[in-house]
């Protein structure tokens, strides 16, 4: 990344706290939000525990013209987005007059599931005519990025990045790449809803998936008890704008996208896959300037089998030597569930704040850590923070490394 690209604002939903605040106090805590299943219809399946976004009302902030049309996972989005923006203090105001300077990327894994699954039923138990006409957008992967791009009149590049979970850290790049390319500001994020029945059913043969129902228990990454994870819905949404344009208009810089890198193992193997994510740090870390010692914490990808677990420790020992045994490591996902592609962005949001804060966040419900890494555990512990780095894997192969730095206030 030649250029400073700098996040302005962040919009959080996620199952421990709606916007950053709220987010960044659950997490700082360590609070684990895990909890038995509740949605309707999930009953009888075998996954008991997941990260659920309880006592969000998307009527409260989405107007109901946009709420018929899409899925839980875009209602997420379209809040996020929403906090985002008013954290930036980026208005219409702002943009209207050019509005194909700013844009909107997203990642996403599952889709609409809920929508579809809906739409589905009505056509199997009343017939076509009682299918919706948003049932050919709504489940669409794109849906939060078109919809985020219409309802907001934001007509600059868009796209939505699929590179499985990996992609919630590369549609950052992509995000940066706009704004060299002359975009003044981009939204960027991820969100998921993939706790639905039908979607469910679609996770149960996912190599990982956890199905124990003690939710102490589900999801403990690095330690010998490790079982997988267990999944969880919400996400983040971010503004980035070009620096000098931020400054400009006074904003506050909350972090700087320093380097990012990504590679495609291509494999299943932990050990291969390993390799894959050393590469995309070391690549990272050359786009940000930055030597292993600068990085003074690591949020994991933490997947929470035993060999991948394995594999993530030996890439980040492999990619910055001795200093992996010394660095901070933390998963705060550990205590709300891995919402896939948001998971990273999710990550993103709790680093920058960890930066601003200089407190690293415990690792929820992990105690008894069993790989050569200084995971932190029990409470949050304070440190000085500069720069932070954050790891992503996807089940097929695609691996993600992000370099963040610490943000700076507004100049007088």
């Amino acid at each position: 990344m030649t250029s400073r690209t700098v996040i302005t604002g962040i919009g959080v939903v996620a199952p421990n706290g709606v916007g950053a605040d709220a987010f960044w106090k659950a997490t700082q805590s360590g609070q684990s939000v895990l909890d038995r299943v509740t949605r309707a219809g999930c009953e009888h399946l075998p996954l008991r525990v997941a990260g659920e976004v309880r006592g969000f009302e998307p009527g409260a902030l989405v107007e109901d013209r946009f709420l018929v049309q899409t899925d839980r996972f875009t209602h997420h989005a379209l809040a996020a987005a929403d906090l985002a923006l008013e954290d930036a203090r980026l208005g219409r105001a702002d943009y209207e007059g050019d509005p194909f300077a700013f844009g909107v990327v997203t990642a996403a894994g599952s889709g609409g599931g809920e929508f579809g699954q809906r739409e589905l039923q009505h056509l199997w138990e009343q017939g076509p005519r009682f299918v919706g006409p948003y049932q050919s957008i709504a489940w669409f992967y794109a849906a939060s990025t078109g919809q985020i791009s219409i309802r907001r009149g934001l007509k600059g590049p868009c796209g939505v990045v699929c590179s499985d979970e990996a992609g919630g850290l590369d549609a950052f790049a992509h995000a940066d790449r706009a704004i060299r390319r002359g975009s003044r500001a981009m939204l960027v994020g991820a969100t998921e809803a993939p706790l639905a029945p039908y979607s469910i059913v679609c996770q149960l043969e996912y190599e990982g998936l956890s199905t124990r129902d003690d939710p102490e228990r589900a999801y403990r990454p690095f330690t010998d008890q490790a079982c997988g994870y267990v999944p969880a819905e919400g996400g983040a949404m971010f503004v980035v704008e070009d620096e000098a344009e931020a400054r400009r208009r006074g904003a506050t810089v909350r972090g700087v996208l320093a380097g990012h890198a990504a590679t495609f193992s291509g494999t299943r193997r932990p050990d291969e896959a390993g390799e894959g994510l050393a590469h995309a740090v070391l690549g990272a870390l050359r786009e940000a300037g930055c030597a292993p010692e600068d990085i003074d914490v690591v949020f994991a990808d933490a997947l929470g089998t035993p060999a991948a677990d394995a594999a993530e420790a030996a890439a980040i020992l492999r990619s910055l030597g001795d200093h992996g045994r010394k660095v901070p490591v933390t998963a705060p996902k550990s205590g709300t569930g891995r919402a896939y592609c948001a998971a990273p962005a999710l990550d993103t949001a709790a680093a920058v704040l960890a930066l601003q804060h200089g407190v690293v966040p415990p690792t929820p419900n992990v105690y008894d850590v069993c790989h050569d890494l200084d995971v932190v555990t029990g409470s949050a512990r304070q440190a000085e923070l500069r720069t932070a780095l954050v790891l992503s894997r996807g089940r097929m192969g695609s691996n993600s490394a992000l370099v963040v730095r610490k943000g700076s206030p507004a100049a007088p």
